[in-house]
């Protein structure tokens, strides 16, 4: 039997899923395992590692029961994961704790210290990725003071996609985004001794594991490894991107010739910006943002929401809230029928809306942990649709300024995640982006772009373009320009938004000091 499958381990902060792909880049099977993680007090947030292996070891033994002769039929794997954080393993290759996610804020005070130290300036010029809490580097300057004896018993320091890529080759590697934007240089694609310097984690530096190319590079699958999942001992596996970067590549983002941008418009926003090569970075004053290596030399620039359609679920909330006050049990799917239809009919301007509604604050394009969602320029003529829209546009106004944080506008962008389904918010965005907007018909963006990358590495694909022609183009679905008076008014709504969003931000430090009083 021919071999003619690519599977991908995408691990998130929610689900685990292995999905299986037919050259055409066609889906012939997925199994998905709910992910598991303890928050705890603090700000702690931890996944217990030896289990998440175990899941992804099932949910592959899963996908070789549904996919018929999967084992025979398997060309290669590739594994990518949720982003930052610290998976810690010792000399044996055992946690040495469990992990620490991207959620994790314990390590809040030591972020600010470095984004406001004397070495601030060194580590995002090279890094080209702004200082946050989730960040490894936060992490192990927290340990560093709170935790000294986890970094004595820590060997390598992984991030999840890296811990995965370990059980499954026994090999100790991260790739070229986490291992570049947390302590190199993007212009090298390497550590750099400087940033560890700036950072204070000179001593540290054994922890990090090589940087492996997935795309150039596999390993084969490990004897345990097979017997865990039914799959062929030595069936090569490709240690991926991080998720928001294979995210981008299956979502369209690699197109040299349109320079195109991605938005994931899930219970986050996520905002890429293709770049041809480092002379196209932009860095901007307020140091924020990422800088994402890409195949073949290319990057991305990745600004990223703390909250995105959150603030439609909020709203949408409280109005489940108020029929059932009244004896009506809200039927979602009824509601959001006409909500479209609803929103756009509501005058625009007739609130404005500040879409930071995460209780960790904000992070794109800006970084204040005070931050919270806001109405402003109500008066006794805003109707609740009116409310709703104020909303709506809010999350293009936010997309918009996150692309203007990373340079130039992309001369389009393509959409992804829940709420790329909704018309109205699809024209707001094209409206207050100026460019067309278009959606991609592809349901596991990120598995899939870490199969196109161990496509690339395995000679499936000759490189990240030809893996575009092939499997994303054909699902791109026809562009949507912006409506020229749309985009007047967003050019309007714009200002205002941007500075409201300044006046605001004393604001947020005196709620959080009330905050802090009252609990």
């Amino acid at each position: 039997m021919s071999k003619d499958i690519l599977i991908g381990i995408d691990a998130g902060t929610s689900v685990i899923k292995a999905v299986a792909f037919q050259l055409d880049g066609t889906r012939a099977g997925i199994a998905t395992r709910r992910n598991s993680y303890t928050t705890l007090p603090g700000g702690g947030v931890e996944q217990d590692m030896q289990r998440t292996w175990a899941d992804t070891a099932s949910v592959l033994a899963d996908l070789v029961k549904e996919v018929p002769n999967l084992s025979s039929r398997a060309i290669g794997i590739g594994v990518t994961g949720q982003g930052d954080g610290t998976w810690l393993i010792d000399d044996a290759g055992d946690p040495v704790h469990d992990g620490w996610l991207w959620l994790d804020a314990r390590a809040a005070d030591e972020a600010a210290r470095i984004a406001s130290g004397p070495g601030k300036d060194t580590i995002y010029q090279a890094t080209g990725t702004g200082v946050n809490v989730c960040q490894m580097r936060s992490h192990l300057k927290w340990m560093q003071t709170h935790a000294p004896e986890l970094l004595d018993r820590a060997a390598t320091a992984f991030h999840c996609k890296d811990w995965l890529h370990f059980k499954l080759t026994n090999v100790r590697a991260t790739d070229p985004t986490e291992g570049v934007f947390t302590f190199g240089d993007f212009r090298t694609r390497g550590y750099s001794g400087a940033v560890l310097e700036a950072l204070g984690l000179e001593k540290q530096r054994h922890l990090l594991p090589p940087i492996l190319d997935g795309a150039a590079q596999t390993h084969p699958l490990s004897a345990e490894a097979s017997a865990a999942t039914g799959l062929p001992e030595g069936l090569p596996v490709s240690l991926g991107y991080v998720d928001i970067a294979c995210t981008g590549l299956g979502a369209g983002l690699y197109d040299p010739q349109v320079q195109a941008g991605v938005s994931v418009l899930g219970s986050t926003g996520a905002h890429l910006r293709f770049v041809r090569d480092v002379a196209g970075v932009t860095l901007n004053p307020e140091r924020t943002g990422y800088t994402l290596a890409m195949p073949g030399g290319a990057l991305a620039q990745f600004q990223t929401n703390m909250a995105a359609t959150l603030n439609i679920d909020w709203m949408l909330g409280l109005a489940a809230d108020m029929m059932r006050a009244q004896g009506i049990e809200p039927a979602r799917d009824a509601i959001l029928a006409g909500l479209d239809a609803q929103v756009m009919a509501a005058p625009a301007g007739a609130a404005m809306y500040h879409p930071y509604i995460s209780a960790a604050g904000e992070r794109g394009p800006f970084t204040d942990t005070s931050a919270r969602a806001s109405f402003t320029g109500l008066d006794a003529t805003t109707s609740w649709g009116g409310m709703m829209r104020a909303v709506f546009e809010s999350l293009a106004l936010a997309t918009r300024d996150c692309y203007a944080a990373m340079g130039p506008m992309p001369a389009e962008v393509r959409l992804s995640g829940g709420g790329a389904r909704s018309t109205a918010l699809r024209q707001m965005l094209a409206a207050a982006l100026g460019v067309p907007v278009r959606t991609v018909a592809q349901e596991e963006a990120g598995a899939a772009g870490a199969v196109m990358i161990a496509g690339i590495a395995l000679g499936v694909f000759e490189d990240a373009q030809a893996a575009t022609e092939a499997w994303v183009s054909p699902l791109l679905q026809a562009p949507e320009p912006p409506d020229a008076a749309l985009a007047d008014t967003f050019e309007t709504l714009f200002e205002a938004y941007t500075t409201t969003r300044a006046a605001l931000s004393p604001v947020w430090a005196a709620q959080a000091q009330m905050r802090e009083k009252l609990t």
